[in-house]
């Protein structure tokens, strides 16, 4: 298991929540709902199965709950594409959430690599 203590202190707990804040303030005024809906359902996602894979009882659960966060990364990037198609954000706010998804999904990636390690004793 990790040797962070809470899930708080997990870098890639706080890209999340970073990545959450800038979803939430940057669809703020936007007015397709189901849009904002699925984007900020995703973002979140994202946070709270780290958060939940963490306090599992085993590596193997926790690296569970972390492919499921990588996914929902992978779905707030694919839906920056739709913003972009719509014209809902400035085209820097896109590739700033785009390129926090990429570097989330790669932290997300190694430590679950690094919890699927064969343990030795």
């Amino acid at each position: 298991m990790s040797t962070a203590e809470r899930f708080e202190d997990l870098r890639i707990w706080q890209q999340a929540r970073a990545l959450n804040r800038t979803v939430y303030h940057g669809t703020s005024r936007l007015k397709d709902y189901a849009f904002v809906d699925q984007i900020r359902r995703a973002s979140l996602s994202v946070m709270n199965n780290i958060a939940e894979g963490f306090e599992r009882r085993t590596d193997a659960d926790f690296a569970h709950f972390l492919d499921i966060a990588k996914g929902s990364a992978g779905e707030v990037r694919s839906m920056t594409y739709v913003a972009e198609d719509e014209d809902y954000l400035p085209k820097a706010e896109i590739t700033t959430l785009r390129d926090a998804c990429i570097e989330l999904s790669k932290g997300i990636g190694a430590f679950t690599r690094f919890l699927r390690q064969p343990k030795t004793k």
